[in-house]
């Protein structure tokens, strides 16, 4: 059974990872990000896919999410471990830490969020209460115990338009609502892997402060400084949950 692992900002290419062959594919919903790269990290196939395109260049609300689903869908993946870059909002969310998390808010727009539209036979709801695989959480969380990696156990993903990054007064909302990290890629992603039956959970690299939370300015250079240290982390949890 393949693994499925979508590379965020930081993880465009994963280390270690024996490539068999890179594939481009299209789907019914168009052109996934990148190629998928086929290969083996330690004895299981991986499927890995580039979310902002190697070299990094679509900015995540112009990412295809439905083209990605679809593709690792179709390519036989049954698991996905999405790794995404994130802002910090709650004081466990510091700058570098690996946090899994198991809740999410929606606060995107505009954006393509479903594959049950057209010429349906019924209406589609899916049961979403949980919206990360509990199976697959628990494997990242004890790979990152084997692999002596700090990995915190849970948390609310904000997931927001973007490009930008948020206000000071957005942040304090998001906190309000009870966020502990803010991205721009949890949704719909995180959806469509559900109505596609996948099992699907998140690796979030927390690479800065969310806005107004230190009394820096953000930087890209900031951001990538922290993201070479969490995205070390994530290598070895990937590397640890493989092994098994």
């Amino acid at each position: 059974m393949a693994l499925g692992i979508i590379g965020g900002t930081g993880l465009t290419r994963l280390d270690g990872l024996r490539i068999d062959r890179e594939e481009p594919v299209s789907t019914c919903w168009g052109e996934p990000s990148a190629s998928l790269v086929h290969g083996r990290l330690g004895e299981t196939e991986v499927v890995f896919l580039a979310r902002h395109g190697n070299p990094h260049r679509i900015p995540p609300h112009k990412v295809n999410y439905r083209a990605n689903i679809k593709a690792l869908k179709e390519a036989g993946v049954e698991r996905v471990v999405a790794v995404a870059a994130v802002g910090g909002i709650t004081e466990r969310a510091s700058p570098s830490a690996v946090l899994i998390p198991d809740q999410i808010i929606d606060y995107t727009y505009g954006r393509s969020t479903t594959f049950f539209e057209d010429d349906l036979d019924d209406v589609v709801h899916i049961d979403f209460s949980w919206p990360y695989c509990a199976e697959l959480r628990q494997s990242l969380l004890a790979a990152a115990q084997h692999a002596r990696v700090p990995a915190i156990d849970g948390g609310v993903y904000a997931a927001t338009q973007g490009p930008r990054l948020e206000t000071a007064a957005e942040i304090r909302k998001l906190a309000a609502d009870g966020c502990d990290i803010v991205g721009m890629t949890g949704m719909p992603e995180a959806a469509l892997a559900r109505e596609a039956g996948l099992c699907y959970a998140s690796l979030s690299v927390v690479a800065n402060w969310g806005a107004g939370l230190s009394s820096d300015e953000i930087t890209m250079a900031d951001i990538e400084r922290e993201l070479e240290t969490g995205m070390s982390h994530v290598r070895r949890i990937l590397e640890t949950l493989l092994a098994g």
